[in-house]
């Protein structure tokens, strides 16, 4: 049975991960340039390099729908660069998952297919999907709403460690980010993660730095070559130092998976 994620960054990485566990068939869709941090957990790094892994579960980058179809059978999930999710019209999924995360609903409708999901903020169980997953940590994270809508977006991250909003790493100015850390690198207060090299006609010329306000891990970094925004989330740190946590799905995108899998089972039963 194909379930179709719109979106392959951690979260949705996460929901494909457990769905593919419990035998569904995963597509998932992205755009082409992804902007995900945590990209050693993100199966949107196979819009960069044809493939990517997630544990123990591989997908692989579709040119069209016909090969994602060969991908599918060959028992892989399937990337297909497809921001406007029009394979879902010609796939016909049993589900499909909008986890792009993007805060509102950017096209999801409950007739989209038998079941349809909305992770987090912005999607309305019962009116544009049969049901929508709690994403803000805490005592409901993971919960299957069918009626009404997730916690509204805070613009607080989630507290890891004691830390909060400075366990990011942001853009200072527009431009083009340039890694200089690697995912899994430890890094030290004031240690520069990076740089951004402004847009012509910002100023000031200068390359400017990324640097951390808190020690810990880095766990997710955007691609070398991005085009950013100032304050746009460019990294994330983990205080808490387990460098394996940078290669294994959160806690959070495994709650969210839960309640992923849970709606679906509710909705189209399998037995």
């Amino acid at each position: 049975m194909l379930v179709i994620i719109k979106g392959a960054g951690d979260l949705a990485s996460g929901i494909a991960l457990r769905l593919r566990h419990a035998g569904f068939s995963i597509l998932m869709t992205e755009i082409g340039r992804p902007l995900a941090v945590r990209r050693t957990v993100c199966f949107s790094e196979a819009v960069y390099k044809g493939r990517a892994a997630v544990e123990d579960v591989a997908a692989v980058l579709a040119r069209d729908e016909e090969e994602a179809r060969e991908i599918l059978d060959a028992g892989n999930a399937a990337v297909l660069v497809d921001p406007l999710a029009n394979c879902i019209k010609r796939l016909s999924p049993v589900c499909v998952i909008d986890a792009i995360m993007a805060k509102k609903n950017t096209g999801a409708s409950i007739f989209d297919a038998p079941v349809v999901i909305g992770v987090g903020p912005g999607f309305t169980a019962g009116e544009d999907c049969h049901a929508v997953i709690e994403t803000q940590r805490g005592h409901s994270l993971g919960r299957v709403i069918t009626k009404g809508s997730a916690l509204p977006n805070t613009g607080v991250p989630g507290d890891i460690g004691g830390y909060t909003a400075e366990r990011l790493l942001r853009a200072p100015v527009d431009g083009v980010f340039e890694a200089c850390a690697e995912i899994g690198d430890v890094i030290k207060k004031g240690g520069r993660a990076g740089f951004v090299r402004p847009s012509a006609g910002n100023a000031p010329a200068a390359m400017v730095e990324v640097r951390a306000e808190i020690d810990g891990v880095l766990r997710g970094i955007l691609p070398s070559g991005t085009a950013v925004h100032g304050g746009m989330k460019a990294g994330d740190i983990d205080p808490r130092c387990a460098i394996s946590h940078c290669f294994t799905v959160s806690d959070k995108a495994l709650a969210v998976a839960g309640g992923a899998l849970e709606a679906l089972l509710r909705f189209f039963p399998l037995f």
